[in-house]
């Protein structure tokens, strides 16, 4: 079980439940991924409802990949997201929240 307190979010690809989390790695790994932008813009545009399919794909492996899974972005374009693309979405707008919120302030 996905503890959010330490920014953790339960996922299940395949019927498999996985838990994701944006470590400092992970976070590195998704900003060169962006190419060009920042994390600050990429939060902006999920506030904003902005967002692309490919920034749900991008936060969503870099948090797989920061809670254990040696999957790639090919990987996750293959596998069943339990709750499909909206549980993605959620998903993926949760674990930039938990990356960059305290808890409490919640």
């Amino acid at each position: 079980m996905a503890n959010p307190w330490t920014g953790e979010v339960e996922l299940t690809l395949d019927g498999e439940r996985h838990v994701a989390k944006l470590t400092l790695g992970a976070l590195a790994e998704l900003e060169a991924g962006l190419g060009t932008g920042t994390l600050v813009e990429l939060v902006e545009r999920f506030e904003a409802g902005r967002f692309s399919t490919r920034d749900v794909v991008m936060l969503i492996v870099a948090g797989l990949r920061g809670g254990g899974w040696d999957g790639t972005a090919a990987d996750l374009l293959k596998v069943e997201i339990g709750g499909g693309p909206v549980e993605a979405a959620r998903a993926a707008a949760e674990l930039l929240a938990r990356a960059f919120t305290v808890p409490e302030a919640r």
